[in-house]
């Protein structure tokens, strides 16, 4: 399920138990566009979309330098952070290595 970012003080629902995959993307952004389709498509894991333009201090405090950059986290902790598009097949390569799955 992908839920947008609406407040910074909702961020902290990365502290849930589980998996949950951040994207930081722009609306300007080409390959954040052909990820958002990928990521709407995922029903294995928590996504959550953080606007970089709009929330410009929360990704400068997770040092967010390019956009889209995929954060993976598994119980509030960041697992691996990956910078760019990515496929289906990798985003669930990522999470299988993750998950132990």
């Amino acid at each position: 399920m992908v839920k947008h970012l609406e407040k910074e003080e909702d961020y902290d629902l990365l502290t849930e138990k589980g998996i949950t995959l951040v994207d930081f993307y722009t609306e300007w952004c080409g390959p954040c566009k052909m990820l958002a389709s990928i990521l709407e498509e995922i029903d294995y894991m928590e996504i959550l979309k953080v606007d970089a333009d709009k929330f410009p201090d929360l990704a400068r405090k997770f040092g967010i330098m390019s956009v889209p950059t995929l954060c993976f986290y598994k119980d509030g902790v960041v697992m691996q952070k990956e910078i760019g598009y990515r496929t289906p097949e990798e985003i669930k390569d990522i999470y299988k290595k993750i998950s132990g799955n």
